[in-house]
């Protein structure tokens, strides 16, 4: 028997596509999800859709967070631009604000931050970085959540500043031994059957281990799980994910 004491919260990127596909899969997602991430307008997304997804998620009655990114729409925020963490700083209060501005605007506020793609990787190993992100969430509000990967510098960071922390792992993603992602392209990067990776997570969530690329077991802290908005099929991978955990008596909630 699975303790009843078990939670953990599910989150999705959203409000990385324009037009009406975009927009009815992120709604599908938000029936599934229970914090949504949304692209601030440096990798993903402008004022309307920004605007839009922060309402349809107040109406489904998902936590709404920050996912700020590098300013780099051509490779969607992926490529690692090495710039000084003081511009990090800057660039995630600027995102916050435009958020936050939205949220207000519907009656809401963020309750948490979860940085995207290469500043999200480059944050969870170089420190200097990873303090700047946690001091302009601290400096913007201390009560926000700061999420990172499960090991990882941000989260250090994030304690050391005195800010509330998530730890995340992902659903779909592989795990190198020292605990990092795989990188996209190589071989084991993401994991396309949804019940095995329904499977691992009911694992994290369990056990806290995780089986790497190598073969060997790593400890994670599962507080919330990532589900990529823009993988293919992804309400369809949330819904099977959120069905698994349910059923294997893990309580699905918000952070």
């Amino acid at each position: 028997m699975i303790p009843p004491s078990l939670r953990i919260d599910l989150n999705a990127d959203l409000g990385e596509a324009t037009g009406a596909g975009g927009a009815a899969r992120d709604e599908a997602l938000l029936d599934c999800v229970t914090s949504a991430n949304i692209a601030c307008g440096c990798h993903a997304g402008d004022p309307a859709t920004m605007g839009r997804t922060v309402r349809a998620a107040l109406a489904r009655g998902v936590a709404l967070g920050a996912h700020p990114s590098w300013p780099d729409r051509a490779g969607f925020g992926r490529r690692d631009l090495d710039l000084p963490a003081d511009a990090a700083y800057d660039l995630v209060l600027c995102q916050l604000g435009a958020l936050e501005a939205l949220a207000r605007a519907a009656g809401a506020r963020l309750r948490h931050l979860k940085p995207h793609g290469a500043l999200y990787n480059r944050a969870a190993r170089d420190r200097p970085l990873a303090d700047a992100i946690a001091r302009a969430v601290r400096d913007f509000d201390p009560g926000l959540v700061l999420v990172g990967l499960s090991g990882g510098e941000l989260l250090r960071a994030g304690r050391d500043a005195g800010l509330p922390c998530a730890s995340e792992v992902f659903a779909d993603r592989g795990y190198e031994p020292d605990g990092s992602l795989t990188p996209r392209g190589r071989p084991g990067d993401l994991i396309q059957d949804a019940t095995l990776a329904a499977a691992r997570v009911l694992r994290m969530v369990r056990e806290g281990r995780v089986a790497s690329t190598a073969g060997g077991d790593l400890a994670v802290q599962a507080d919330t799980v990532c589900i990529h908005g823009d993988r293919p099929g992804a309400p369809a991978f949330a819904r099977i994910l959120r069905d698994a955990l349910t059923a294997g008596g893990v309580e699905v909630r918000s952070l």
